[in-house]
């Protein structure tokens, strides 16, 4: 096989592209509607100082806040969709550019409201929800800065705090600039002879190699140059760390993690009942592990072993549509409208299929609220991108109800539930390929890639969070880490996590240097979380039928952000405040891990 050519945009069937005239008929239009986003934000200022006046006051500002939002939504979806499908295509940069700039504009102008409307006294807010009907909608946007109170300063502090932000991103700029910029890792040869420079995108590929040499080689490599600036590394994150312990206190959190879960009015119970559910089932990890020893036949399980799979050499060929097909029987216990809507998207231009020169990478879906989802493919005719297919379009039909239920104002989803919808989908998938596939080497794949997709999410996130929660808390302590210290940490929990079977090999301590996601202080926990409650629904769908999938549809994926997350999963029927979901999650791992263990026999 030659070198892949990707073939040029213009090549492509329209079935296979998304329509973004669906969004906006001419670029006209849309310059039009940045226009008007400019007369929204200059008419949005009038209201600065007179939101507790009245309730029409409030009433009208919220109302225009809206209709911004509207406006902002479909401008800046369109800029950057149009340039993905060509990111060369220098006009589309400038739209991509100017939706950034028309977007700090908007945010700015309305920046004022949330430290008025915490200065009107409840009373007087009481009142106006009272004598103005049409507020009443607004009700819970307005409770949702009222609990930011307590923890809401005097102007000229938040002022001085708000100052303080360019400074306190600093650790996390330098990282990323050290990350994507300055560190070089080794090259190395490959097993054709090629001089190959490991970088961040092909280490994986690496560590999924046969050849266990080059695994080893290059796992030391990787770990071995972020050691070498392992003080440097360590100062940055300790630095990271402290600005978050700092805005905890002075805006009067307990900790930085009840600051950062906060933002969803999540219990830190949540948390904690991750990682103790977690721990309960690492017996099943450390089979799992004991099981990749012995399939592997290695004497010893080293940390670049964990990613090469297991069973190889498999032709798991799907075409575009073969792939759509397989989703839509797949998702079939989902019910006939949800099944419609799917194929809506699949034959209405929601879609942009293929890979083509300078598109951007990977998968996304993305909306503007009026007009249906969007997303963004790169297909490879593989199982994977049939997951990915699936995974897709789950956030697309959850942005479709939601949008079609939820006023301008609830539309959005938060993070915690974002990713509940997608992998469900996957779940779905999962199951249905093992139910009815019959080449016996294909069942096992497949069994490998579910259990894989615990191992790295549920698992591997969860000991994640644990290693945050661990050093915010010696940091909020007053404790003075050291670089040997956060090493130590990380090492441990390896050991925890893995299990005597595995060598937990120097290098990895060093791991926690190379993860980004840990300058964005309490995020991964929810990848964790997230995989718990969408296992856990699948589970209830097929268990349950009509009546699961009705309550999933209506009050979850209908649900917007129009309540608190843990409420809107629980009204659906996975209660997240308890540690139930991530059980039965695990007690499928441990289902699938039993028949993987028969198959491999």
């Amino acid at each position: 096989m030659g070198e892949k050519v990707l073939r040029k945009r213009q090549d492509i069937p329209d079935a296979y592209k998304w329509r973004l005239e669906d969004l906006f008929a001419t670029d006209e239009q849309w310059q039009r509607e940045v226009d008007k986003i400019h007369t929204l934000c200059g008419q949005l200022q009038d209201y600065k100082g007179k939101l507790g006046e009245s309730a029409s006051s409030l009433l009208a500002f919220f109302e225009m806040n809206d209709e911004l939002t509207y406006y902002l939504n479909r401008i800046y979806v369109y800029a950057n969709e149009s340039y993905h499908q060509d990111t060369a295509d220098a006009k589309y940069q400038g739209y991509a550019a100017k939706a950034d700039t028309v977007m700090v504009e908007a945010v700015s102008s309305a920046s004022y409201a949330k430290p008025e409307i915490l200065g009107i006294p409840e009373e007087r807010l009481q009142q106006f929800l009272a004598e103005e009907p049409k507020l009443q909608k607004y009700r819970r946007a307005i409770e949702v800065i009222l609990r930011e109170k307590e923890h809401t300063l005097s102007a000229q502090e938040e002022n001085l705090l708000a100052a303080a932000q360019e400074m306190a991103v600093g650790p996390g700029n330098i990282y990323s600039m050290f990350n994507n910029a300055d560190i070089k890792f080794p090259m190395v040869t490959d097993v054709e002879g090629n001089r190959i420079r490991i970088t961040h995108g092909n280490f994986i590929k690496f560590m999924n190699s046969k050849d266990r040499s080059l695994r080893k080689e290059v796992f030391r490599d990787v770990y071995h140059t972020y050691a070498a600036y392992g003080n440097t590394i360590a100062a940055t994150f300790l630095a990271n760390l402290k600005q978050e312990s700092f805005y905890a206190k002075v805006r009067k959190y307990p900790s930085v993690r009840a600051m950062h879960l906060s933002d969803g009015n999540i219990p830190e119970s949540v948390y904690d009942n991750l990682i103790a559910a977690v721990h309960r089932h690492l017996p099943a990890l450390h089979r799992y592990m004991s099981l990749r020893k012995k399939i592997l036949g290695v004497e010893h399980l080293h940390m670049y072993d964990l990613y090469v799979p297991l069973v190889g050499d498999i032709e798991t060929e799907y075409s575009y549509e073969e792939a759509k097909e397989t989703v839509a029987k797949a998702l079939a216990p989902m019910g006939e409208e949800y099944v419609s809507v799917l194929r809506e998207g699949y034959e209405n231009g929601w879609i942009d299929v293929c890979e083509t020169e300078n598109k951007k990478s990977g998968a996304y879906s993305w909306a503007a609220y009026g007009t249906h989802p969007y997303v963004l493919l790169n297909q490879q005719d593989d199982l994977e991108s049939m997951f990915t297919l699936a995974h897709e379009m789950g956030h697309a039909i959850h942005t479709y109800y939601s949008n079609k239920t939820q006023p301008v104002t609830y539309a959005d989803y938060l993070i915690f539930v974002a990713e509940v919808a997608s992998t469900c989908n996957e779940s779905l998938l999962n199951h249905y390929l093992l139910e009815t596939e019959t080449d016996e080497k294909k069942r096992k794949y497949i069994l490998n890639h579910y259990l894989e997709a615990f191992r790295t999410t549920l698992f591997r996130q969860t000991m994640f969070a644990e290693f945050e929660m661990i050093v915010h808390e010696k940091v909020g302590q007053g404790e003075a880490l050291t670089q040997e210290e956060l090493n130590h940490i990380y090492h441990d929990l390896n050991v925890l996590y893995y299990g005597e079977d595995v060598v937990v090999d120097k290098e990895i301590d060093y791991e926690w240097m190379r993860i980004p996601h840990f300058y964005t202080a309490f995020y991964v926990y929810q990848y964790a979380t997230g995989y718990s409650a969408a296992v856990a629904f699948s589970r209830k769908i097929l268990t349950e039928g009509e009546p699961a999938v009705e309550s999933y549809i209506q009050n979850f994926l209908c649900g917007g952000c129009s309540k608190d997350p843990i409420e809107l999963l629980a009204s659906a029927g996975v209660d997240m405040s308890t540690p139930q979901p991530v059980e039965d999650a695990l007690e499928v791992f441990e289902q699938y891990l039993e028949q993987f263990e028969q198959q491999m026999q």
